[in-house]
C-alpha cells in the first residue's frame, strides 16, 4: 500500500501532546487490548510515569494490528499525529521514514550504547534508514510456538503431543470428546498459522528461499506442498466458529480445556499470565511447534512522528530511553510473555517456556527474520488474503493454493 507520503508531509508535522510548564502529556497509541496485553501495557505507563513530569496518556485502538494500523498512519498524515506508536519491527513504517515524518533517535542510540546491548542485531537495523535510527525495539515476539493444554489430551486418552505430526494424529481421539483440537480465529491468525508451519515443516531454507529470496520455484516445490498439506490438515481441526474470533478468545478455549491447542506467538503467555496459569502444569509449549527450533526475532518497536512542541520530543527522547532500560525491559517482559531486545539483564524469574525461548535465541543460527522484516505490507496482505481463502474453503485444493501463492511470491518486492 502506498500512502501518498510526500504529498501529505506537509500537513504532517504538529501537535503532539499539550505542554504545560515544562512537562508534556503524551499520546501513544498501540493495539494491546486484551487483558495480557493490557496488563503489560500498565508496566509500560507506570514506569514513564514514575520519571516525572511528563505522563502517558493512553491511546489504545481496540482490535488487531491490522486494525489499528492504517487509523495510526492517517493520523500521522492527517497533521494530527500521537507521541509515540507501537508498530512492529520491519517494514510497517518504511514509507513514513522515508518521508522525514519520523523523529530521529540516533543521537539518543549512540550515547547509550543500543547497538551494544540490542540482540539480536536485526532489530535494531529494521529500526535504521540511510544509517539512522527511528525507533526502539521493547521486546522479541515469537510467532514459532504452540500453546497446549495437556488435561485436554489426557481426557481423550492420548499423550500430549510433542510435535506436529502428533498433534495430527491425536485429533480425532479429542474430537470424540467433544474438544475442538486447534483453536483459532481469521485473517491474520490463519496466515500466522502458515508461517508457522513454513517454517516449522519446511525449516529454515525453505523460509527464507520464499520470503526473502522470493524464489518461485521453492515455492513450487514439494517441501513447499507439505506445508501446505499441513495448512490444510489445520483446516480440518479447526471449529466453524472460528470466523470472529479473536485471538485471546482462541488461546481462551485452550485454557478452559475446550481446545487442545493454539498456534500462535508467545504474546498468548500474557493471557495465561493473567490467569494464573503456570507454564509447564496447566499449559505447555511447543517452540517450532516441535519439529524445528526457530524462532523469529519480530515484535514490537516504538517510533516517535515528528511534530512542532519540544516538550513534546523531549518527552519522546525520555520514552525511547525507558523503554530499553533494564528495569523495564524485565517488568515488561514478564507480563507481557516475550523476550527481552537486552541480553544483559537477569530473567531467572522467566517461567519455563519463556526460558524455552531464551536458550532457543542463544543460538545464532536458531532465529530467522519475521516476515514482517522480510515482505512489504501489500505482500503481506495478499499472503493474508489467500490463507484466508484457503482456510475457509475445504474444495480449494493443494495444488491451487500452492500455484497462487507462488505468483505472489514472485511477485513481490
Amino acid at each position: 500500500m502506498r500512502y501518498g507520503l510526500i504529498a501529505a508531509l506537509s500537513a504532517s508535522v504538529a501537535f503532539a501532546g499539550v505542554s504545560l510548564a515544562g512537562a508534556a502529556d503524551l499520546e501513544v497509541t498501540h493495539w494491546w487490548t486484551s487483558g495480557g496485553e493490557a496488563a503489560a501495557a500498565k508496566v509500560l505507563a507506570e514506569e514513564f510515569d514514575k520519571l516525572g513530569g511528563d505522563k502517558w496518556v493512553d491511546g489504545a485502538i481496540a482490535g488487531s494490528g491490522s486494525t489499528a494500523r492504517p487509523i495510526i498512519v492517517s493520523r500521522i498524515l492527517g497533521g494530527n499525529p500521537m507521541g509515540a506508536t507501537q508498530l512492529n519491527h520491519g517494514r510497517q513504517a518504511e514509507e513514513l521514514v522515508q518521508a522525514g515524518l519520523m523523529t530521529d533517535l540516533t543521537e539518543l542510540a549512540e550515547k547509550e550504547g543500543w547497538a551494544n546491548f540490542i540482540r539480536p542485531k536485526s532489530l535494531l537495523d529494521s529500526c535504521t534508514f540511510e544509517d539512522k535510527i527511528y525507533c526502539a525495539p521493547v521486546n522479541i515476539h515469537s510467532w514459532e510456538w504452540m500453546w497446549t493444554n495437556p488435561d485436554a489430551f489426557k481426557e481423550a486418552g492420548v499423550e500430549p503431543p510433542k510435535n506436529w505430526e502428533e498433534f495430527v494424529a491425536a485429533a480425532p481421539k479429542l474430537k470424540e470428546k467433544g474438544i475442538t483440537p486447534l483453536a483459532t480465529g481469521d485473517g491474520w491468525q490463519v496466515n500466522g498459522i502458515f508461517t508457522v508451519l513454513t517454517a516449522a515443516l519446511g525449516g529454515k531454507d525453505l523460509y527464507l528461499k520464499v520470503n526473502k529470496d522470493k524464489d518461485g520455484e521453492a515455492a513450487r516445490g514439494p517441501e513447499m506442498k507439505k506445508v501446505i498439506q499441513a495448512l490444510a490438515d489445520a483446516r480440518s481441526m479447526a471449529d466453524p466458529g472460528y470466523v470472529g474470533r479473536s485471538w485471546n478468545e482462541a488461546t481462551n478455549m485452550v485454557m478452559t480445556g475446550k481446545a487442545g491447542g493454539q498456534i500462535m506467538g508467545d504474546w498468548a503467555q500474557g493471557e495465561f499470565s493473567t490467569a494464573g496459569k503456570v507454564a509447564g502444569k496447566d499449559y505447555d509449549c511447543l517452540p517450532g511447534l516441535g519439529d524445528h527450533a526457530l524462532l523469529d526475532t519480530g515484535g514490537d518497536a516504538f517510533y516517535f512522528p515528528k511534530n512542532s512542541n519540544p516538550e513534546v520530543t523531549k518527552a519522546q527522547m525520555k520514552l525511547a530511553s525507558m523503554l530499553v532500560s533494564k528495569q523495564t525491559q524485565v517488568a515488561f517482559n514478564l507480563a507481557k510473555g516475550s523476550l527481552p531486545v537486552r541480553g544483559d539483564i537477569d530473567m531467572a524469574s522467566a517461567n519455563a517456556c519463556m526460558k524455552k525461548g531464551i536458550e532457543i535465541l542463544n543460538n545464532p543460527e536458531n532465529i530467522i527474520p519475521s516476515t514482517d522484516q522480510l515482505r512489504a505490507p501489500d505482500t503481506q496482505g495478499q499472503i493474508e488474503g489467500l490463507a484466508a481463502e484457503f482456510f475457509s474453503n475445504p474444495d480449494m485444493s493443494v495444488e491451487d493454493m500452492q500455484e497462487r501463492f507462488a505468483e505472489i511470491v514472485e511477485s513481490a518486492y
